[in-house]
């Protein structure tokens, strides 16, 4: 089939096979770590700052972390971090297995994590161009990838409410301290030509100021990094929300919990088909806008429904709209940028997308303590569609045409 051409390569169905399952993994930790710090503590400002450890990483190490992949061997550095990744794994699946039930190491395990995947997931990214041979084939090969990770978010969390009601949260631990393995076999199965790596005679530091000149210095690159930043700070994050949605306001129990988190997965596995399923690169910024503007009108919608079916329908919604936006920036920052920078623009991405919600945890955590939940989730949708309305105006003024709602549904 067309959709899956990019797993003719070797080397990126080996990466796509060992990840499907390591990602699982991860959602299963992640969703384990969500319900016990609400079980123990009762408290959205905590949810908020677990997830602003994990992340704030990325805000601080992503430029660094491009400026230095840029440097190194790729593939090396991914083997590193993900070794590591499966000792930091391993270091909590033992804590909760003899129930050291410790908030502040919690917090700072996840601290670890966020530090890890910095470097690893920037490497990650500027390392896919590397496993497909034809250039067109990219695309496909970004949005399959990004499938592959919104199945995990669907059959983590699935997996993991059966898990967390049946066994206890341990089991979900140690589940993904294992799930490393498969994913390292298939990394040494790997034969990628990367050729020499050149030692630059620059400093770290000088070509770190470079990729911020030439991310800057491009508009379209630096407004999409812009777009993504002002949704990660205000919009994405309410997804922190969810075990209270499922355990105050519809009082049910980890498994309700699962099944928003694996609502979100299925309409974001169902927007990154469709993306995979793209000819060419040209429609991705309509994409964006229509994919915003369902975004911020799903998690209005989903603040205030009084049905659990009719909150995961809305969730689901919010999972197409959040995985197109997202994905669609992605694609265009790798396919719009000079080889030399790919590593560094995706750095600026990475820090948009993945550093910004740390604070934005914080902030929804926050507002949700403070003026409740729904309010909290529905400001989230009015202001990305208000960054919305006013991406449009840019590129309207860019373009010096009008980007129409009739133009933008016409996905050709």
């Amino acid at each position: 089939m067309n959709i899956f051409r990019s797993l003719k390569y070797r080397n990126f169905k080996l990466f796509f096979y060992g990840q499907s399952i390591s990602l699982i993994g991860t959602w299963m930790q992640k969703t384990a770590v969500s319900w016990l710090v609400y079980r123990l503590t009762g408290s959205a400002l905590l949810l908020g700052l677990v997830a602003f450890a994990s992340l704030i990483p990325s805000l601080i190490l992503s430029p660094y972390a491009g400026s230095l992949i840029d440097r190194h061997n790729r593939y090396k550095i991914l083997v590193i971090t993900q070794i590591i990744s499966m000792m930091q794994a391993g270091a909590l699946a033992a804590i909760i297995f003899f129930k050291f039930y410790n908030i502040p190491a919690i917090i700072f395990l996840s601290l670890v994590q966020g530090i890890i995947n910095a470097f690893d997931v920037t490497c990650r990214q500027s390392l896919m161009v590397e496993m497909v041979d034809q250039k067109e084939d990219l695309p496909n090969a970004i949005a399959l990838n990004s499938t592959m990770a919104n199945l995990a978010r669907i059959v983590g969390p699935a997996m993991a409410g059966v898990i967390l009601s049946t066994f206890g949260e341990d089991f979900c631990f140690v589940g993904n301290f294992l799930s490393y393995i498969p994913v390292l076999l298939c990394l040494f199965l790997m034969k990628l030509n990367l050729g020499v790596t050149q030692r630059s005679e620059k400093s770290i530091w000088i070509e770190l100021e470079e990729g911020f000149k030439y991310v800057s210095s491009d508009r379209e690159l630096s407004s999409m990094i812009l777009m993504i930043g002002i949704s990660s700070l205000f919009v994405i994050p309410f997804n922190t929300l969810m075990p209270i949605f499922a355990k105050d306001l519809f009082h049910g129990d980890a498994g309700t919990f699962s099944w928003f988190e694996s609502a979100a997965g299925l309409g974001s596995v169902i927007s990154a088909m469709y993306l995979a399923n793209l000819r060419s690169a040209k429609p991705l910024k309509r994409i964006i806008v229509l994919a915003s503007t369902i975004f911020g009108v799903s998690l209005i919608m989903l603040a205030y429904s009084g049905i659990l079916s009719l909150a995961l329908v809305f969730m689901a919604f919010g999972g197409i709209g959040m995985m197109a936006q997202t994905s669609a920036i992605n694609t265009y920052i790798q396919t719009h940028t000079i080889p030399e920078m790919r590593a560094r623009a995706i750095s600026y991405y990475i820090m948009a997308y993945q550093g910004m919600i740390p604070i934005g945890s914080l902030l929804i955590g926050w507002t949700a303590q403070a003026f409740g939940p729904r309010l909290a989730v529905c400001l989230a949708g009015i202001i990305g569609l208000c960054a919305t309305a006013m991406f449009v105006v840019y590129q309207n003024k860019r373009s010096g045409r009008q980007l129409s709602f009739q133009t933008i549904l016409h996905l050709r």
